[in-house]
């Protein structure tokens, strides 16, 4: 369920508020305060929009969106205040805003501007990601990679960015070969160079050369110009060589020679051509397997696999899932023109729940089509019904659908179902035994605020005191003393 942080001092509003997104279907996340806005957002990146009241005593709204801007913190922010000058406004858009709306403010007003600002926010990252993945500047922030099973990949993809080293990627199909290979090139020093791709398993075997390499007019039937190949248009930038292992074994020997001499020779050429070229292969079965079978040059292997890096399955980075269904279903829904914002908790779980063989291309084909299946804001379960045949059996399946409501007949007021509602999530309270550190508190800190609380409760009556704490006061005395706390406290107390 896409949660909402409300940031208001007035509990009233911030419970009027909570409740109107509530019934939207949002998740209410709530704040009393600017400082604990900013610790929760910094918690969680990924929150769908903040409703962010402009006037608080700690930290204003102003000065939590100058915060978030220098932090980098990209969660749409919709401001509500009392206060409706034009000046206010327009310093309020120029911090970053997406809407702006005066107390009290109209329900229905409310959830539109939340579901625009959480469709914006989306497609923005997407073209975000789209616009840097064209521009060869990719990098491990424009990946959905949260998981702990992703945090060694993208650590050796930030090492391989540094030199030029062969790099070979495998993993299963559909697991995201293609863009670990751009993080490599958008963070090294051929980042915004050409980028070219090559899915060897896709080349007829008498066109492998051709594409690779090149050729000369005249060379074969059909060469009626000189053809650059796919090396000379990745000249300083990078080749990436995907199913490297479907290469044929006569052209194998051509790609192993231009890795090791750095240059390539067109068919019908005269003369080899100098290129500079870094390649980064990738395959979805074992190189080394293919090598020992015979399928695959063993000495070829050896100067791929210099720099390996496994990419997991979905299925071993499960955490990703919420964040990549919701990217897809803001690309889709805008692709498809269809008003739908989010995916209901229950749905979401069932996803989590299933292997993905297919790994992120099946997860983004489902989610594509149950976008085209769905009539709601929200996907549901039985917009996903091969999944649940899957995990369920079909006849499960066909029943959940069979009993989904539907809009073909017309129902009664009486009969009407309302949304699901659910609690406001209130951030956990800091344990009074723990530090700013994070670490526990010392001991005697923590007899310290015991004392200085139970002389403030007693309003300085020390014999109330000592006998509140179960100690004498003799002892009582000579731990004020030892905190520093006697001069103060006790000259209060007279």
């Amino acid at each position: 369920m896409t949660r909402v942080l409300i940031v208001d001092d007035d509990p009233v509003q911030l419970r009027l508020t909570a409740e109107v997104a509530n019934r939207a279907g949002f998740k209410p996340l709530l704040a009393t305060g600017g400082e604990q806005a900013l610790s929760i957002l910094r918690d969680d990146r990924n929150i769908g929009a903040m409703i962010l009241d402009l006037v608080m005593p700690d930290l204003d709204g102003m000065g939590v969106m100058e915060v978030m801007a220098r932090e980098g913190l990209n969660t749409p922010v919709i401001i509500q205040t009392a206060n409706a000058s034009l000046e206010t406004v327009v310093t309020a858009m120029r911090q970053g805003a997406v809407d702006y709306f005066v107390k009290p403010v109209a329900p229905e007003r409310l959830i539109i501007s939340l579901r625009n600002a959480m469709k914006l926010d989306a497609l923005e990252a997407a073209v975000r990601s789209e616009r840097s993945r064209r521009s060869g500047t990719f990098t491990a922030a424009d990946m959905i990679a949260k998981a702990p099973t992703m945090a060694r990949v993208l650590s050796l993809c930030a090492k391989a960015a540094k030199s030029t080293i062969p790099v070979l990627i495998e993993g299963e199909t559909g697991v995201g070969k293609e863009l670990i290979a751009r993080i490599i090139q958008g963070t090294g020093d051929r980042a915004g160079k050409p980028f070219i791709t090559v899915n060897c398993g896709a080349i007829p075997p008498n066109l492998v050369e051709s594409i690779l390499f090149g050729h000369k007019k005249g060379s074969f039937t059909g060469a009626t110009s000189d053809q650059a190949g796919k090396f000379a248009e990745a000249h300083n930038g990078t080749l990436f060589l995907d199913e490297v292992g479907e290469l044929p074994l006569e052209t194998q020997v051509k790609l192993l020679r231009a890795l090791q001499e750095g240059e390539i020779e067109p068919v019908g050429a005269s003369k080899p051509e100098r290129v500079n070229v870094r390649v980064i292969s990738a395959t979805n079965r074992r190189l080394l397997n293919l090598a020992k079978s015979g399928e695959f040059r063993e000495d070829l292997y050896y100067r791929l696999n210099v720099f390996p890096i496994y990419v997991p399955p979905l299925r071993e980075r499960l955490e990703d899932v919420p964040a990549l269904v919701a990217h897809f279903i803001a690309r889709f829904a805008a692709e498809a023109g269809k008003r739908v914002i989010g995916i209901s908790p229950v749905a979401l779980d069932l996803l989590a729940s299933y292997a993905w063989p297919g790994n992120i291309r099946q997860l983004e084909n489902a989610v594509y089509r149950a976008i085209v299946l769905t009539d709601g804001a929200f996907l549901e379960s039985v917009d996903f019904p091969q999944i649940v045949a899957q995990i369920n059996g079909r006849e499960l399946a066909a029943s959940a659908i069979e009993t989904a409501p539907t809009q073909q007949s017309p129902i009664h007021i009486d009969d009407a179902l309302g949304r699901q509602r659910y609690a406001p999530e209130a951030p956990a309270a800091i344990d009074r035994f723990i530090a700013p550190t994070g670490e526990v508190t010392a001991l005697a800190e923590i007899e310290r605020a015991a004392i200085v609380f139970a002389i403030e409760h007693y309003g300085g009556r020390m014999s109330q005191v000592a006998r509140a704490l179960k100690i004498g006061r003799s002892t009582l005395y000579r731990k004020l003393h030892e905190y520093g706390l006697a001069e103060t406290l006790l000259s209060d107390a007279a």
